[in-house]
This record gives C-alpha cells, sequence and structure tokens, in this order.
C-alpha cells in the first residue's frame, strides 16, 4: 500500500469511526429534546432537537459520502470518486439551509402574529444546559480528528455541531427569559437559531460549490509545492502551476524547465523525480508534467 492509499485509507476509517459517535449522540438528543420541549412547553428546545436532527441526517451523508469517496478509478471516472465528499458537503450545506429557513418561518409567524406563547417549565432549561454540553464536545472531538486526518467533510460537520451547540446557548437564554416573565424571548431564541443555521447552510453549500468547479489550493501550499518541485537536481524553472482540489486531496498541472541539451530519457527521468517528490509529501492525487527546454539545467 502506497503512502496516498495508506492515508485515504486511515482518513476513511477514523471518518466513519467519528461520524458513528456523532450518529449515536444525535439521535439521542433529537429526540431527548423534542420530548422535554413537547413536554416543558418550549419551542426554542423544540426547534432544537429538530436541529440536532438535522446534524443527524448530515451524519448519513458524511458516512455515505466517505464510503462512496474510496471507490477506486472506473472506466467512467479516471480519478476515482473523491468528489463525493466535496457533494457530500454541498448537501449538509442545503440541508442546513432548508432547516434553518423552516425554523425562521415558524418562529417569525409566531411573533408577527403575536400567538400567545405559554409559561416554560423548568426542565427545559436543565434539558438545554445537559444538550449544550454533549453537542461541545461532540464538536470539540470531532474537530480534532477531522484536523488530525485533514478531512475537510469532518471538519464541516464538526462545524456543523458547533452551530448546534451555539443554538443551544441561545434557546437556553430564551428558556430563562421565558421563565423570568420575557416570554417572547423563547420564540425570539428559536427564531435567531433559525437564522444561524441558515447562515453555516450558506457557507458550507458555497464552499462545496467552489470545490466542486475546479477551485485551486490555498496560495501557501501551492508555494510549498512550488519550492518542492523547484528543489527537485535538474529543475531549472517551474511556470503555470496550476492546481485544483479533488476531495481532500489536489490534482496538479506544471512545466518544469530543464536543460534544453538533456536527452528525453534525463528529461523523463528528471519529470518522474519531480512528481513522486511533491506525491510524497503532500495529498496529491496526480501530478501532470510538462518538460520545458531550458538554457541550462542543475
Amino acid at each position: 500500500m502506497n503512502g496516498n492509499n495508506y492515508r485515504s485509507h486511515f482518513r476513511a476509517s477514523e471518518t466513519k469511526k467519528c461520524t458513528l459517535v456523532s450518529i449515536f449522540l444525535n439521535s439521542f438528543l433529537s429526540i431527548f429534546q423534542i420530548i422535554a420541549g413537547v413536554l416543558s412547553g418550549s419551542q426554542g428546545l423544540i426547534a432544537d432537537g429538530i436541529h440536532s436532527l438535522s446534524d443527524l441526517s448530515s451524519d448519513f451523508v458524511v458516512l455515505i459520502a466517505n464510503k462512496k469517496g474510496q471507490k477506486g478509478c472506473d472506466d467512467d471516472h479516471h480519478y476515482g470518486h473523491l468528489r463525493f465528499e466535496n457533494g457530500g458537503k454541498l448537501i449538509i450545506g442545503a440541508i442546513l439551509l432548508l432547516v434553518g429557513l423552516g425554523m425562521v418561518w415558524s418562529a417569525g409567524g409566531n411573533l408577527l402574529h403575536n400567538s400567545l406563547p405559554q409559561e416554560i417549565k423548568p426542565l427545559a432549561i436543565w434539558v438545554a444546559i445537559i444538550a449544550l454540553v454533549i453537542k461541545e464536545t461532540l464538536f470539540r472531538y470531532m474537530l480534532f480528528v477531522g484536523k488530525r486526518i485533514q478531512s475537510s467533510l469532518l471538519i464541516a460537520n464538526a462545524w456543523h455541531a458547533r452551530s448546534d451547540a451555539a443554538s443551544s446557548v441561545i434557546v437556553a437564554i430564551g428558556i430563562i427569559g421565558n421563565m423570568l416573565g420575557y416570554h417572547m424571548m423563547d420564540s425570539i431564541a428559536a427564531l435567531i437559531v433559525g437564522l444561524f443555521i441558515t447562515r453555516m447552510g450558506y457557507h458550507f453549500s458555497s464552499d462545496a460549490l467552489q470545490d466542486l468547479m475546479d477551485r485551486s489550493v490555498d496560495a501557501d501550499l501551492e508555494h510549498q509545492i512550488r519550492v518542492c518541485l523547484l528543489s527537485t537536481a535538474g529543475v531549472a524553472g517551474v511556470h503555470d502551476l496550476k492546481t485544483r482540489k479533488m476531495g481532500d486531496y489536489a490534482l496538479i498541472d506544471v512545466h518544469l524547465e530543464v536543460n534544453g541539451d538533456l536527452s528525453i530519457r534525463e528529461g523523463h527521468e528528471i519529470a518522474t523525480e519531480a512528481r513522486n517528490r511533491v506525491m510524497a509529501v503532500f495529498d496529491v492525487l496526480n501530478v501532470m508534467v510538462h518538460i520545458d527546454p531550458g538554457d541550462s539545467g542543475r
């Protein structure tokens, strides 16, 4: 198993394990919050439970995208199926958008039509605090794993969990306000949560669309790749370096300048060495190298 295959397998295994933990916790939280919200009369807590339910759906998207993305090359996909991960991130964003807009519509309608708010029972605040602790812990765990294995899909799902934790803070504030006599605070909290989720959904969707449209890697990584290529013996210059993202990997096209007096075989060997150096250091799926003759080599 080569370096890239090992990293890909390890990343997939860690993503699956982390997501299964998230599925278990979100299943518990969604049922727990919705039932507690109904029993305590808290619209905000019910909204937060629905948000946890959206987390659960995004967890399943991550599992599916993670599994499909590991499928190798075939006749129709010569570079593999890694963009399933980008598509999964887009779906997570769409789920967030729909859930957020639904919450805004419901809570906003209650506020505009002056629906009679009900007094919330103390059960709600305890459930909100428990949910907050669980969600924040889950976020930190998923973000730690996502950064360690450099998985943008898992990091996106981690921030989805953080948005849920932030919404629990707002819900708790709304519940406390309601219990102090400001009964509309619970509906206002549900509205704020909806707006927060909508904003995050837009961010994830936009980011995923950019990757699906062949967005390049960040400037710092591109500079490191250029330096790696230039440090290869025989490479006199680098130009027309182009990158595009494929899941959490990159595809690279580059022109290398070598001594024009070298034979085709010697030029090919330099290109192969440059390609192998980049493939060994960075998460790169493939490097397409074109050799240009220069005045002198190294």
